[in-house]
């Protein structure tokens, strides 16, 4: 396993975008669609899922064909041999730990700033967005169910996700507990 590959031109934003491209294309709009679906892993501004696969494309790694659209002519991108290449290199890199970004954590992080029941009672709202995305997840494995080549992948990373926000659930339970007045 190769501990030292670093692309410089590419970022985890970059990889994200190759693997949503995927094998069969997408638009920028198809992009921005299915992150803000999952809602989970979107994690970057609504802007970047039209400047990347514009970068990308100039870089070589995607290739852009203009196609009909609803209303107008949208451009469809393709992952390249360079691409496909692209993330065959990464995906022989060791994984390392993303830098977690929470807001419960954060919010937990300044309780003693704003005073145990504020956040308490912040934090129990969290509740019905957890179930929002559970429902996402429903959909979004419905989705990957229609697509065979993906489907063993897309499962396993929703599997994991569930996990994510069981563990939140359990979290926020360990939290209204340790806050009660």
């Amino acid at each position: 396993m190769d501990h030292t590959f670093v692309n410089r031109e590419l970022s985890l934003f970059s990889y994200e975008i190759l693997g949503l491209v995927g094998p069969n294309g997408a638009g920028a709009h198809d992009l921005l669609r299915m992150a803000r679906h999952g809602r989970i892993l979107d994690w970057a501004g609504e802007s970047q899922y039209y400047v990347e696969p514009k970068r990308l494309a100039k870089l070589g790694y995607l290739a852009a064909r203009v196609e009909p659209g609803k209303t107008r002519q949208r451009t469809v991108y393709t992952l390249t041999d360079q691409g496909r290449d692209a993330l065959n290199a990464w995906a022989r890199t060791a994984v390392r730990f993303t830098p977690v970004k929470s807001e419960l954590l954060i919010r937990l992080l300044i309780a003693d700033l704003v005073g145990e029941e504020a956040t308490r009672e912040s934090i129990a709202a969290i509740r019905d967005d957890i179930s929002d995305l559970f429902t996402r997840l429903e959909e979004s494995e419905a989705f990957a169910r229609t697509r065979p080549s993906r489907t063993k992948y897309l499962l396993l990373v929703f599997g994991f996700l569930r996990r994510l926000l069981d563990l939140h659930l359990e979290f926020v339970d360990d939290l209204e507990r340790e806050l009660a007045p």
